[in-house]
Formats: C-alpha cells, sequence, structure tokens
C-alpha cells in the first residue's frame, strides 16, 4: 500500500543524504524512481541533488505552478517518488503528492526541513504534517549536544539573524543547526555562534 512520507529534520541532518541513498536503494532493487526537487532549490544547480558527503543525481525540476499530476502522466512507469527540499513545494503541490499516492498507488518521500530561520513551518512542510501518513525526524545536534530543531540563520559574523525573507538559499555559511536554548541565548545576548 503506497503511502505519503515526510522525513525531515534541521539543517545538516543529512536529508539529502537519506534521499539519495533511498534513491540507490530503490533502485538497486530494479525499480524505477522519479526524484524531484522544487525549481527554488538552485543551490547545488538547477537539477542536482547534492549532499554534503558528496553523494549527488539529477533531479526533476518542479517550478511553483507545475502540477505534478500533470508532469507525472508524461512519465515512464514510476515505481516510486522521492523528493527533496519538499519545504519548497506549495501546499497545492504536497496535495498533488498525497494524490498520487491516493490514486496512483505510488509511494511518495518527502525530505525537507520543518521550519524556517524564525522557527516558522515552511507552508510545504505544514501541509506535508497535516496530509502525510508518515513522520520521521532525522536528528542532528546543536553545538552543545542537545538535539537541533533551530535552522539558525547567521550573518557573515556569525551573529543570528532574526529578520528578513523566509527563503534565502544557504549551506554552512549562512545556517547553523542550534538547539532552542542555544538559539535563544544567542540572540538575547547577541554573541556569535560557531
Amino acid at each position: 500500500m503506497a503511502k505519503l512520507y515526510f522525513k525531515y529534520g534541521a539543517m545538516g541532518s543529512s536529508k539529502s543524504a537519506n534521499a539519495l541513498i533511498t534513491k540507490f536503494n530503490y533502485e538497486e532493487r530494479g525499480m524505477r524512481v522519479w526524484l524531484i526537487k522544487p525549481s527554488v532549490d538552485t543551490r547545488d544547480g538547477a537539477d542536482m541533488i547534492s549532499s554534503r558527503i558528496g553523494l549527488s543525481a539529477k533531479a526533476d525540476v518542479i517550478g511553483s505552478d507545475d502540477d505534478i499530476c500533470e508532469i507525472l502522466k508524461m512519465k515512464a512507469d514510476v515505481d516510486v517518488i522521492i523528493s527533496d527540499e519538499c519545504q519548497f513545494f506549495t501546499p497545492r503541490q504536497i496535495d498533488q503528492l498525497r494524490t498520487i499516492v491516493d490514486f496512483n498507488g505510488v509511494p511518495v518521500l518527502c525530505f525537507g526541513l520543518r521550519t524556517d530561520f524564525m522557527t516558522k513551518t515552511f507552508p510545504g512542510s505544514q501541509r506535508l504534517f497535516e496530509v502525510a501518513d508518515s513522520l520521521t525526524e532525522i536528528k542532528t545536534i546543536c553545538s552543545c549536544g542537545a538535539k537541533a530543531i533551530v535552522n539558525a540563520r547567521i550573518d557573515a559574523s556569525g551573529h543570528v539573524v532574526t529578520k528578513g525573507e523566509q527563503v534565502m538559499l544557504g549551506g554552512n555559511d549562512s545556517y547553523i543547526a542550534m538547539c532552542h536554548k542555544c538559539w535563544s541565548k544567542a540572540i538575547k545576548y547577541n554573541t556569535p555562534v560557531k
């Protein structure tokens, strides 16, 4: 029975690596994987998914106005859909992925962030929390050793940023995973983070 999976975590929790390993596992068993990502994610190239540990693969790019159900109709048989950076999909597109699970019988595995740099849920992630069959946290840790849940945005001097657009692409130079306590202290005392 097909399901909609949401596997979420903070920055640096190996979400992309997990997505690419999952793709490999399906393909090793002879299954056809449709690897997708939202068009807003251009960090590693418009059509690439890359992990910090060196894994990468080409993916089909989905624009914010694209209908995933319609694109799927143009694909050859697909056994599973794997999405990276799913927080950037619109709620309408998450509903389309839900429709694919329900009416096409294709499992969909979504990997992405739960919240932004101000601990607010991304619209795509919120919709996944509402309609996914399975929710799995991919854990990572703060520099203090506690579980990281905040994707802290940092400026060039290492100070936590508390204003700005929800979406700003960046890697380790712009974001750091932190526990809520360390994040709150860094803001309160205006101290740079490592």
